[in-house]
């Protein structure tokens, strides 16, 4: 997901979610009972309604740009996956794919070059891109390791990977449903799933805009539900840009930070020059 919206984004879901009743202002666990198809259903129905009526947000708006600025380069091949419209990588000149269509047309009409298609089947050949970024992505796939492999395939030797990942499997909430997660990963685990697909972490950072009360993410989502148009009106006027006006920068650190009070992580990673080919998964 991009998304940059982490809180922000809970106006904009019209998908088969919304049929659900929200009791007390409490989204049940849905993930369990979702199929492969459902999730994927349940994703593309979200971000299609909110990139309908949302606004494309310029990289240069968001905290991440600096970060990736140091990280251009003259005759650079880049791919974005699944930007919706909170791009982080300059529109001209980046490969763009997403599962959403309105996001693309949007991304085309500003000079992007994009394809319908998910990060577990990327239409690209091997060791394509030097710089690649899967924002908000990963943990919305039910098969993470075909996801990791496939970054792993198009990624050129010394390509720099940014993502980010929602931290701690306990903190598991309503939002997490709504947006459509599959999962939260225990910090520990982060290293190890990147090396296996031959990445390691240089730099990190605390990421992600969700408050912290759960009462702010359940009047957001009751707001959708009930109040549609208005939820739209209040995210694009003020919610979004309060949002991108506020933002903190980035305090990368070498290596992987201190998750412990971390809800989610900016990794950058680098592919290894020479690394073997993951196993197929």
């Amino acid at each position: 997901m991009n998304r940059a919206d982490y809180w922000v984004c809970i106006p904009g879901c019209g998908s088969t979610i919304l049929a659900r009743p929200v009791l007390a202002w409490r989204m049940t666990s849905l993930t369990a009972a979702r199929t492969d198809s459902e999730l994927l259903d349940a994703n593309r129905h979200f971000y299609n309604a909110l990139w309908s009526d949302a606004r494309l947000i310029e990289p240069e708006s968001f905290n991440t740009w600096p970060l990736v600025r140091s990280l251009l380069a003259p005759a650079q091949r880049r791919l974005e996956v699944a930007p919706g419209l909170r791009p982080r990588l300059p529109i001209e000149g980046t490969q763009f794919i997403d599962i959403s269509v309105p996001a693309l047309a949007k991304l085309r009409a500003r000079g992007g070059s994009g394809a319908l298609g998910s990060i577990t089947a990327l239409p690209y050949g091997d060791e394509v891109f030097d710089l690649i970024c899967a924002f908000d992505v990963i943990e919305h796939v039910d098969d993470d390791e075909r996801a990791l492999a496939e970054l792993s395939r198009v990624a050129a030797p010394g390509a720099a990977l940014l993502t980010s990942m929602p931290l701690h499997p306990a903190q598991w909430s309503g939002f997490d449903d709504f947006v459509g997660h599959r999962r939260r990963y225990e910090p520990t685990e982060l290293k190890p799933k990147l090396a296996r697909h031959g990445f390691a972490v240089e730099r990190s950072a605390v990421f992600g805009m969700q408050p912290k009360s759960s009462r702010l993410v359940d009047l957001g989502m009751w707001f959708l539900i009930h109040r549609r148009e208005r939820a739209m009106w209040w995210y694009n006027r003020v919610m979004m840009p309060l949002g991108v006006r506020f933002q903190k920068p980035l305090a990368l650190a070498e290596g992987l930070i201190d998750t412990a009070q971390v809800a989610e992580v900016l990794l950058l990673c680098r592919a290894s020059i020479s690394r073997g080919r993951p196993s197929a998964l």
